[in-house]
């Protein structure tokens, strides 16, 4: 296991956005000591019947920064999402920060190029971010030190960012009674994501996770934090100490039941990109529906 430069005495505030559209939380991660903040994991609304984009949960991410005076350092992708769009370039032209994401954006990139026959013209080297993060990277949000925990199963670019005693873990982990994300997607693997969740849970009892999606099972309330130590004891996919081979069989026939996501389309065409819409020959935003290649 790598060591990690953990440092449970700073703690980030963090404001929720719940996006109800696509069970999305999007976060505002502020240094205390300063202006300074990230966003992670934005969104940006789409009504894929009509063809119509629009930016309602990122702009109340917007209003909440300018009306608080913070600086927008980062935006963070903790992976490239199926199931909903990233607002990260819209953000970045009104507020700066740089885009960030795990460096296996070219795996995806690669992939999904050949699926929806994109061109030369597309870059599958990364080049679309400001920041490529690999393991056990660092980075700086004002006085907050943040570093990066590879953690593929979910998708190859999957990463779960730790920025002081609060731990965004994009969809590696569900609440304790969501269990996991899905791994059948290409590049997906069951048995890499039971050993990414086992390094999240190697991170101390008190660490807050903040989860990606919360979908309310068995007709709670939405929930987005919880911690390492709940997760170790109560998440009833690998918590109290379920085996691996036991996780992977779940998994395996659970994924097998499972529809698309109802994004999944729009949703890697625009992310693969950092969040540009894809144009046609004449500059106009186009989105392409390959039959049969997903």
């Amino acid at each position: 296991m790598p060591t990690y430069p953990i440092d449970m005495t700073q703690k980030p505030e963090v404001k929720a956005f719940f996006d109800e559209d696509t069970n999305t939380i999007s976060y505002v991660v502020k240094d205390p000591a300063s202006k300074a903040c990230a966003i992670i994991d934005s969104v940006m609304d789409i009504d894929y019947a009509a063809g119509r984009i629009t930016y309602e949960h990122a702009d109340a991410m917007i209003a909440h920064i300018r009306n608080n005076d913070l600086d927008l350092q980062w935006i963070i992708e903790t992976h490239v999402h199926a199931d909903h769009l990233s607002a990260a370039p819209y953000i970045q032209e009104k507020l700066g920060g740089k885009m960030g994401i795990g460096e296996n954006i070219t795996i995806i990139q690669d992939t999904f190029g050949k699926v929806f026959n994109e061109g030369t013209e597309f870059q599958r080297d990364g080049s679309q971010f400001d920041a490529l993060f690999t393991e056990n990277s660092t980075y700086q949000i004002g006085n907050l030190k943040a570093f990066t925990m590879h953690t593929p199963g979910h998708t190859p670019a999957c990463m779960v960012h730790v920025i002081g005693d609060a731990a965004f873990v994009g969809d590696t982990l569900f609440m304790p009674d969501g269990g996991s994300a899905r791994c059948d997607f290409p590049g997906g693997s069951a048995e890499e994501l039971y050993d990414s969740i086992q390094k999240v849970l190697s991170l101390p009892d008190e660490m807050r996770l903040f989860m990606c999606h919360d979908y309310g099972p068995n007709g709670r309330d939405i929930e987005w934090e919880t911690s390492v130590g709940d997760e170790r004891i109560h998440n009833i996919h690998v918590g109290a100490g379920k085996t691996k081979e036991d996780f992977v069989k779940f998994r395996t026939e659970r994924d097998a039941q499972l529809a698309m996501p109802k994004l999944i389309i729009p949703a890697l065409q625009v992310n693969m990109r950092a969040g540009e819409v894809p144009e046609d020959d004449n500059g106009n935003p186009v989105l392409k529906v390959p039959l049969n290649g997903l």
